[in-house]
């Protein structure tokens, strides 16, 4: 079983997004560095903009979650609402 894994910025506005992860992934890992945090889930993520956006407090675009990221793994499913990381295809 691999796990999929995406890193951010470590930033005011990346804290909420990683807050939301943790959230809605019970399963995640969360290694925070001094200028990154990394964040490990075994086989499947799932970024939900519900999520973020009651973490933030205001209305986010997934599209939003580019503007910090440094990288990531695994197949991406991207809608409107929902970022999925996975390794299934």
């Amino acid at each position: 079983m691999s796990n999929v894994f995406i890193a951010f910025q470590k930033n005011e506005e990346t804290r909420s997004i990683v807050n939301a992860i943790v959230a809605d992934n019970p399963e995640a890992i969360v290694n925070e560095q001094p200028a990154m945090v990394k964040i490990d889930v075994p086989r499947r993520m799932v970024i939900r903009k519900s999520s973020i956006e009651e973490e933030m407090g205001r209305p986010f675009d997934l599209q939003e979650l580019h503007v910090n990221l440094i990288t990531l793994t695994g197949h991406i499913d991207e809608t409107d609402d929902e970022f999925v990381l996975s390794w299934s295809q």
